[in-house]
């Protein structure tokens, strides 16, 4: 039974440490924090096919809040804007 909770919790600590950013994400999908605003980021996740034209919707759903999270968060408008070449 030990064996079996330690082999779980590794399993568990694995998983977390090889969990994508929503940076490494939106990089993959080629997509740009600051090349919208906040709200038309949030419009993009609230329409199923606007998701699909950019690769959004085959993502898992813990990757797409930590996408959306990343891309509203570093919005053109938003307080912490993604700055070119950083």
């Amino acid at each position: 039974m030990r064996k079996w909770i330690v082999g779980v919790l590794v399993l568990l600590l694995c998983s977390a440490l090889h969990a994508a950013s929503g940076k490494d994400i939106a990089a993959q999908l080629g997509l740009s924090a600051a090349s919208k605003a906040m709200k038309q980021w949030e419009g993009i996740f609230e329409k199923p096919e606007k998701m699909a034209k950019m690769g959004i919707d085959k993502l898992s759903d813990a990757d797409k809040a930590e996408l959306k999270a990343y891309l509203i968060g570093h919005a053109a408008d938003s307080d912490h804007p993604e700055a070119a070449g950083l």
